[in-house]
């Protein structure tokens, strides 16, 4: 028989020791698919099975429906776990804020969205050359019969091309290049150019292939080459986790009404989301749902969209449509066809991310015990669980659960996110919480503490940022990314944790992670033959780094945005941290005045027993302030008021 234990910690404030509580709770040890399939195994009759289930009170992810799927667990079994899944506990909420208009997601229908065709992807195991698209990529005889008709170098131009064919890559884009830097085959420019990508696309240097494949869709839709170049731009968007060129170019083509339906369509869906970005930014909503309306519910994308989605309809205070959207984005997590693990990844996160935003709507209209359900169906393996836990924390502040929420704080600043996650506010909640318990000393310790750690912390992002506000600063952005990404700042305050925070933005991400592709591109680059490494191989180092210092820069400029966002955060965090010490000698100085007008009050120390025995199914542990994973979101104080 298996017993199930919901972990919980209790402290007294002024006893060194904290207490450990175990309870019989089925929302604390889960059920794993291997733990599953060995009562298949040991034929368990299912019944039994299902039973153990409901009773452990677990909720399944989809990577463990997927494992009972594979593993061959009874259909009662997997369906089972499909209704414990987070995607079958989100309900809408009851109130509706603003007019609902239409509701749905925009104009256009479901069936306009499955016409359109999935983006490339690198490696994605479905083409011919290498798993990256094979002889489909290429011109049709009709486009490259037009190039070979007439003009200079057409033959030689053919010759490289049918040695690209015949995987000499080295070779071929030799050839190419030398023709291009010689000037003399104006009219094979395009093909030249389009195949010397095709080229780099194939021996892995992406950047340069990019910027190949740019020079041909610059030219405009009208080229012959342009539906074969955009795809594979797109494809080295998806891999690098960078379409800042991407954006740029649709973000003009929307500025001139460019539709959709003009690029290839290998590439609309992408195109598609660029341009409900590009309105999203420029709070054109409307626009931006019709553009995110067009993905095709089979890409990945659609469930950007779906989360774009609800971000827009929040923003717009339509929480029951806002719901919708985010639950779409749960529900259609397992009908989506993934063939990457980035892309799974970023699937979990959008699922998470969604869990926590139906949270934050309920928050919002003070539904605190619904915000707090919905912040415990984030998983406990998800990357955004600890930020979940601390804002559930102060949903149970919100309802007066304070022992709750100290237990929820001490998890997320335990050791094991010290590198991860960067929550000063969490100490501000846990002063607030012990200013309600009346522990002013308690309150004043943690506030100290606090100021003692972020203030100058705060210093040095304002200082820092200073330097880059002109617009001659801004144009040395690239020496701001440098400063903290590449040590050449050697005294820093701030923790590794707060840029991690900074790049869960996606933008300083992918350009972080493209500037690592172009390092592995000029490394690559000094290993090929000399004769090549010394003539292309030149011309695409001196590419890489000019467009380094471009990318920089941009970087640069996003984290100097993150930072003067984290600076405004840190100096209202520390006005409230005056606040609330302010409040504290308040609130003694009217405890003092009462205790000297109440002599015997004043004279008699009220000792308060504390029974641990607050439930039958609870047993207490002494806990030593040694912290361990599995204990982690378990903890509960067993704090008494202190107030009169």
């Amino acid at each position: 028989m298996n017993i199930h234990f919901k972990r919980t910690f209790s402290t007294l404030l002024g006893l060194s020791a904290l207490g450990l509580a175990a309870a019989a709770s089925g929302d604390a040890h889960a059920l794993s698919c291997d733990e599953i399939m060995n009562m298949v195994n040991v034929n368990v009759p299912a019944n039994i099975i299902v039973q153990t289930m409901e009773d452990s009170g677990d909720q399944f992810t989809n990577e463990e429906i997927k494992c009972l799927t594979a593993a061959g667990a009874p259909d009662e079994v997997v369906n089972t776990a499909k209704k414990m899944s987070a995607a079958s506990r989100v309900e809408e909420p009851t109130v509706e804020r603003g007019g609902e208009g239409g509701g749905g997601s925009g104009p256009s229908k479901t069936k306009d969205r499955d016409a359109l065709q999935d983006a490339e992807r690198i490696d994605d195991g479905r083409g011919g050359r290498g798993g990256r698209g094979g002889y489909d990529d290429l011109p049709e005889d009709g486009d490259d019969q037009a190039d070979r008709a007439g003009g200079a170098c057409a033959d030689d131009v053919d010759e490289a091309v049918e040695a690209y064919k015949a995987n000499k890559n080295l070779g071929s884009s030799l050839a190419l290049f030398n023709m291009l830097e010689a000037g003399t085959c104006p009219e094979q420019e395009e093909r030249i150019q389009f195949y010397l990508g095709m080229n780099l696309y194939e021996l892995e240097m992406y950047h340069s292939s990019q910027y190949y494949f740019m020079q041909v869709v610059k030219k405009g839709s009208n080229g012959r080459y342009f539906k074969y170049a955009l795809p594979k731009v797109v494809a080295i968007a998806r891999y690098t986790g960078d379409d800042s060129e991407l954006m740029r170019l649709a973000s003009a083509a929307k500025a001139k009404d460019v539709p959709i339906q003009e690029y290839p369509r290998k590439a609309q869906n992408y195109m598609a989301y660029l341009y409900g970005v590009d309105a999203y930014e420029d709070e054109e909503l409307s626009d931006a749902r019709r553009y995110f309306g067009m993905i095709s519910t089979k890409s990945d994308l659609y469930l950007k969209s779906k989360y774009f989605e609800g971000v827009i309809y929040r923003q717009q205070d339509r929480y029951k449509s806002s719901v919708k959207s985010f639950r779409d984005v749960i529900r259609d997590s397992e009908q989506v066809t993934l063939y990457t693990d980035g892309e799974v990844a970023e699937v979990e996160r959008l699922t998470d991310l969604s869990l926590v935003n139906i949270a934050r709507i309920y928050y919002s209209i003070q539904r605190f015990d619904e915000a707090e359900k919905y912040y415990s169906y984030v998983p406990r393996t998800s990357d955004v669980w600890a930020e979940s836990l601390f804002e559930s924390a102060w949903a149970n502040f919100m309802q007066g659960e304070l022992n709750s929420t100290l237990g929820q704080v001490l998890t997320v600043q335990s050791p094991f996110y010290d590198n991860e996650e960067f929550l000063p506010e969490a100490t501000i909640l846990r002063a607030l919480t012990f200013f309600n318990l009346c522990e002013y000393k308690q309150v004043e310790f943690e506030l100290i503490r606090f100021e003692t750690a972020v203030r100058p912390m705060y210093t040095e992002l304002v200082d820092f940022i200073k330097q880059y506000q002109s617009k001659e600063g801004r144009k040395l952005a690239d020496q701001a990314y440098e400063a903290y990404f590449e040590g050449v700042k050697k005294d820093t305050v701030l923790p590794k944790s707060m840029f991690t925070k900074f790049l869960r933005n996606q933008d300083l991400y992918s350009l972080v992670r493209h500037l690592q592709v172009m390092d592995e591109e000029e490394r690559l680059i000094s290993t090929q033959k000399s004769l090549w490494r010394d003539s292309l191989g030149a011309h695409l180092n001196s590419i890489l780094e000019k467009d380094r210092r471009r990318y920089k820069q941009r970087a640069g400029l996003v984290m100097l945005k993150e930072m003067a966002q984290m600076s405004n955060q840190l100096g209202d965090l520390l006005t409230q941290s005056e606040i609330i010490r302010f409040e504290v000698v308040s609130a003694q100085r009217i405890g003092y005045e009462y205790a000297m007008s109440s002599v015997d009050l004043a004279d008699t120390k009220d000792e308060k027993a504390i029974d641990f025995a607050t439930s039958r199914g609870l047993a207490y542990w002494p806990f030593n302030g040694e912290f361990w994973q599995d204990e982690l979101g378990y903890y509960y104080y067993t704090e008494q008021s202190s107030c009169e």
